[in-house]
C-alpha cells in the first residue's frame, strides 16, 4: 500500500471511530423556555463543545413556558429542565424522585422610577406596584416579609397589579407604577433605562436571617440517573461550572452571544452581563441547612398553595459533589 492510500485509511478510520464515539454518546435532552437566559449558558455548552468533553450531548429543545417544561419532563420527553429548588422540594414530597443541580442565585428587587421620592417600602404606601410571577411569587413573599419586619404591611397599603414580566416590564416604564418586582433580566433592562433598586431581595433575604448565597434556580433532573448515570448528572453540572467560569470573565463570549440577548441599547447589555454574573453561584456543596430555613419561611408565607404540605427541606434535593 503506498504511504498516500494509508493516510487516506488512517483519516477514513479515525473518522469512522469518530462518528462511533459521538453515536454512542449519550444525549441530555434540556427543555428549556425559548427565549430564557438560561439559553446563554446552554450555547456556551455546544458551542465550545462543553457537553462533549463531559461525556454527553446537549440537545436543547425551546417551550413556549415554564409549565410546558415541566409537562416535558414529567412526562419523559426530557431528561433536563430549570425550575426553582422549591418546587423540587415539593415534588419529592409527593413521591417523585426529582434532584436540583444549581444553576443561578439571581433574585430581583423592587424597582421605583428614578425619580421616585421613595426611599423606603413604608413611602410606597397608596402606591401602585406591579409583580410578575403572581401572588405567590417567591420575591414579593420575602419582600412583604421584610416590610413586615417594618411594621409596614405591604398587601394592605398599596395596591398590587400581577401581570406576565413583559406587560410589567412595559407598564413601569411607561410610568403607570410606583413600584415593580419582576424577574431579574427585565429589571436589568429596567435599571438601564433610569429606573433605581429601591430594596433588593437579597437585602430583604439577610433581614430575614436567610442566606443569599443559596442558589434558587437550577438543572432538575431525576434521582434515577443519579444512581444508575451518575456521570451524566455531574456531566451537566461540570460543563455548567466551565461555561459560568468563561461567562464569568470572558468579554468576547458575551459578544458572541449578543445576538440572541435581545440587548437593543448597550447599557442594557451590560447590565444583563453584569446581572447574569452577580448571578453565579459559589462552586462546592449547597448549604442545606440555610436551604432548610429559607424553606421554612416560603411555607410560613407562601402555605400549602406554594409548597403543598412541605415545610421541612426532604432529603436528596440537592446533587452534591460526590452524590
Amino acid at each position: 500500500m503506498s504511504i498516500l492510500a494509508t493516510i487516506r485509511a488512517a483519516g477514513a478510520a479515525l473518522v469512522l471511530t469518530a462518528s462511533a464515539t459521538l453515536a454512542e454518546m449519550p444525549v441530555l435532552r434540556a427543555a428549556v423556555l425559548e427565549f430564557g437566559t438560561v439559553n446563554w449558558e446552554l450555547d456556551s455548552i455546544t458551542h465550545h463543545g462543553l457537553d462533549k468533553a463531559n461525556g454527553f450531548a446537549l440537545q436543547v429543545q425551546g417551550m413556549a413556558g415554564g409549565s410546558a417544561a415541566q409537562i416535558a419532563f414529567q412526562g419523559g420527553e426530557a431528561d433536563v429542565i430549570v425550575s426553582d429548588w422549591l418546587w423540587v422540594a415539593r415534588q419529592r414530597a409527593a413521591g417523585k424522585d426529582y434532584v436540583f443541580i444549581p444553576y443561578s442565585k439571581a433574585v430581583g428587587a423592587l424597582m421605583v422610577p428614578g425619580d421616585s421620592p421613595a426611599q423606603s417600602l413604608a413611602d410606597l404606601a397608596r402606591g401602585k406596584i406591579g409583580i410578575a410571577g403572581g401572588p405567590l411569587d417567591k420575591s414579593w413573599l420575602i419582600l412583604q416579609a421584610f416590610a413586615a419586619q417594618q411594621g409596614v404591611d405591604l398587601v394592605a397599603s398599596t395596591e398590587q397589579v400581577f401581570g406576565a414580566p413583559p406587560l410589567i416590564f412595559k407598564t413601569a416604564l411607561q410610568g403607570e407604577l410606583d413600584g415593580a418586582i419582576n424577574f431579574w433580566h427585565f429589571l436589568a433592562k429596567m435599571e438601564a433605562a433610569g429606573m433605581r433598586k429601591l430594596v433588593t431581595v437579597d437585602e430583604a433575604a439577610q433581614a430575614l436571617g436567610l442566606d443569599p448565597e443559596t442558589p434558587l434556580l437550577g438543572y432538575v433532573m431525576r434521582g434515577e440517573m443519579l444512581r444508575d448515570n451518575p456521570e451524566l448528572v455531574h456531566g451537566l453540572a461540570a460543563a455548567s461550572r466551565a461555561a459560568k467560569e468563561m461567562l464569568a470573565g470572558d468579554d468576547a463570549e458575551w459578544e458572541r452571544l449578543r445576538p440572541r440577548m435581545n440587548a437593543e441599547t448597550d447599557a442594557q447589555f451590560a447590565k444583563l452581563v453584569e446581572g447574569y454574573r452577580a448571578g453565579i453561584p459559589n462552586p462546592g456543596p449547597v448549604d442545606e441547612a440555610a436551604a432548610a430555613k429559607m424553606l421554612k419561611l416560603m411555607a410560613e408565607l407562601g402555605g400549602e398553595e406554594l409548597l403543598g404540605p412541605v415545610t421541612e427541606l426532604p432529603e436528596g434535593v440537592f446533587v452534591q459533589p460526590g452524590s
